[in-house]
């Protein structure tokens, strides 16, 4: 089916690119994760039922979504798609949150009620972040002294450093080392669509802003290290699917299981067979089965 690419402009001065596919009645949402954008939901959006009409914006320092104001927290990508779906005038819709946009997807159910129907969580980065750790200078991890600074991530020498460096300098090559090591755990896609993802890659403003909201994000009731939870999960009422690929690199089995406790008993895991970060590419037929029945139930 069709897929157009639009923009809007939102009344804080940004302009989110996004996504649209035609379909039905129904509407589902889709948020992608860091070093990506709405692209790689393509296809999911080409093959996923035609009952549902999709949507997929780029996030504020994404795809082609402008980048105005740097932000400081996963707060400011939830006020942005809250503009974004009062300015389309969305209402009563799925929510499927991938990674990063996980996150995104879990704070703004907890704080908009009445909007969301059903929350997916797609490999998503627990409510209690993603704890970023100091390395010796053999890059072994010092689980004691935990990243609190954005100076601190942009300084990471083995981690955060090489793939800025990759996106300065186009580095193809050393992106397809990483992903494929990380996220296309056990399929990668056809070289043309490997490479327009590569591509997209390259689009991101915002890595360090990324990787600094994700460790200090926590809206459990506990403390994650660096700060108090602020009980938001809680909030979250509505049917949650957390989904969990069990060969996953990034969103270990305990994120799951953390998310899973602080939204509590409307929540429930579903393991992704054989599948990565990236079911979309590692078995979308089996992810789109379980979507779909998800949905329907």
């Amino acid at each position: 089916m069709d897929i157009n690419l639009k923009k809007i402009d939102l009344p804080n001065g940004e302009t989110l690119g996004y996504r649209e596919r035609k379909g039905g009645d129904e509407l589902l949402v889709l948020l992608h994760g860091n070093l990506t954008s709405s692209k790689h939901w393509d296809i999911f959006m080409e093959n996923f039922n035609e009952d549902y009409k999709l949507i997929a914006p780029d996030m504020r320092g994404f795809g082609i979504s402008s980048y105005n104001q740097e932000i400081d927290s996963i707060a400011d990508f939830t006020h942005d798609f809250e503009l974004f779906i009062e300015k389309l005038g969305l209402e009563k819709f799925y929510l499927m949150g991938w990674s990063t946009g996980g996150c995104v997807a879990m704070k703004f159910t907890a704080n908009n009620p009445g909007y969301v129907k059903k929350l997916l969580l797609l490999e998503s980065i627990s409510t209690r972040g993603n704890p970023l750790f100091k390395l010796d200078e053999n890059g072994n991890i010092l689980f004691d002294q935990r990243i609190k600074t954005q100076k601190e991530i942009a300084e990471d020498k083995f981690n955060i450093r090489p793939t800025l460096e990759a996106i300065e300098n186009h580095n193809k090559k050393f992106m397809m080392t990483v992903w494929n090591n990380l996220i296309y755990t056990n399929n990668q896609p056809e070289p043309e669509k490997y490479d327009e993802y590569l591509e997209d890659m390259f689009t991101q403003r915002n890595v360090v802003e990324v990787y600094h909201a994700l460790n200090h994000f926590n809206i459990s009731d506990k403390h994650n290290g660096l700060n108090p939870g602020t009980g938001e999960a809680t909030q979250i009422n509505i049917p949650t699917l957390i989904f969990w690929g069990n060969n996953d690199r990034v969103a270990p089995r305990n994120m799951a299981e953390e998310i899973l406790e602080d939204i509590g008993d409307n929540a429930k895991i579903e393991t992704l067979n054989g599948c990565g970060h990236s079911p979309l590419i590692d078995d979308l037929p089996q992810l789109m089965d379980k979507v779909n029945s998800f949905l329907a139930d």
